[in-house]
């Protein structure tokens, strides 16, 4: 009895390793991109988060001096306290303060869980972790002064 070989010929394994190859060589920058656009997204929604918590805080002090003022809430004009769900933020000239206690407990960042590390300022910068470059892939909150609103700047270069 006679039998056949069987498997692939050694022709049909580089024809198989070569287009392999040729997928992985066009698939992997577009996975790299995909990384790259994912922190980008989150670097935007992060800014917006902050800008709309600068902004329902200052809508809170704003209500505090309008004289309805939350339990525990001492909003002045320069400094205080307003309280937002629960929780007393600290407030400069009628803003979120550049602390943990103030920008960062408005937006309720979490540092282990939302994958960002900040660093008190000034400015108060939160770095979106993994990017390529990290000063280049932040959000930076600059406290409000007598005369300016907070200045939140951010950046996407190096995300």
């Amino acid at each position: 009895m006679r039998r056949t070989a069987q498997g692939f010929t050694l022709i049909e394994l580089i024809i198989v390793i070569t287009i392999i190859g040729i997928l992985a060589a066009v698939a992997l920058p577009r996975f790299i991109n995909a990384q790259q656009d994912a922190r980008i997204a989150k670097a935007q929604a992060l800014f917006g988060s902050v800008r709309s918590a600068a902004a329902l805080a200052r809508s809170r002090c704003e209500l505090d001096l309008a004289g309805g003022a939350a339990v525990g809430a001492t909003c002045t004009t320069t400094a205080g306290t307003a309280n937002m769900d629960g929780t007393a933020i600290t407030m400069v000239n009628r803003y979120p303060a550049a602390t943990a206690a103030g920008i960062i407990a408005a937006t309720q960042i979490d540092t282990t869980n939302d994958g960002v590390t900040v660093a008190v300022g000034p400015p108060l910068t939160i770095t979106i972790n993994g990017a390529t470059t990290a000063a280049n892939c932040r959000i930076s909150y600059t406290a409000a002064t007598a005369v300016l609103a907070p200045v939140i700047t951010l950046d996407t270069s190096g995300c």
